[in-house]
């Protein structure tokens, strides 16, 4: 269960909860809240409103608002980080590789809570600690894709981490495009159409040891 559907389990006001899923109830109605409004715009009085909550419930778990938009962003940051992992560790396959790291990104920013929307397209990255947080998906995923690149092509450990920001960097951005096109590619069907792209760029750096690709 989401942390989004918990609230929704759970939304009567006065019914007692263990803490750890209080605090996923609260988390889900805090992505609700500041996916709809934005950081700036989003207040306590809305998130306790949207999780049938006082605020004083809401203030023993998230002493403010920046540690709960913090909250949300590691719980969100490391989603997308263990879904890249896993689908470079799916196959060894590199093309297949190649389309299952574009697919976790359309997963992504497909997903109805809209979380990639706290972590690509917040209103807040003039605040360090969101900027670190950002900073960090973006560098955990490239280096993940590096692992794999320097290990087959025998490239630098600096040249693959290069390809990696651009496969990661296409990735994010492409995906994001789609959902804002409302979709009129289907999934299945961007995702074929970026992995060519890629696949032609990253195929080109033969594999480390032979002449083949």
């Amino acid at each position: 269960m989401t942390a989004i559907e918990q609230t929704e389990a759970a939304r009567p006001r006065g019914t007692r909860l263990p803490r750890r899923a209080r605090r996923n109830q609260l988390l889900g109605a805090a992505q609700e809240v500041f996916v709809a409004q934005g950081y700036h715009s989003a207040a306590m009085d809305d998130i306790a409103e949207r999780a049938g909550v006082s605020k004083p419930v809401l203030y023993q778990h998230f002493p403010g608002k920046l540690d709960l938009y913090l909250a949300l962003l590691d719980q969100h940051c490391e989603a997308l980080i263990g879904s890249v992992r896993q689908a470079l560790a799916s196959t060894t396959d590199n093309k297949q590789r190649v389309r299952a790291t574009m697919d976790a990104y359309f997963a992504y920013v497909e997903d109805d809570g809209g979380a990639f929307r706290l972590v690509f397209e917040s209103d807040l990255t003039n605040e360090p600690a969101v900027r670190e947080r950002v900073d960090k998906v973006t560098n955990e995923c490239a280096e993940a894709i590096t692992d794999v690149i320097a290990e087959d092509t025998g490239l630098s450990r600096a040249e693959s981490m290069l390809l990696a920001s651009g496969l990661g960097g296409l990735a994010q951005v492409v995906a994001r495009a789609w959902l804002h096109s409302d979709r009129s590619v289907p999934r299945e069907q961007a995702v074929q159409l970026l992995t060519s792209l890629a696949w032609r760029g990253i195929a080109g750096f033969p594999l480390h040891g032979t002449e083949h690709h």
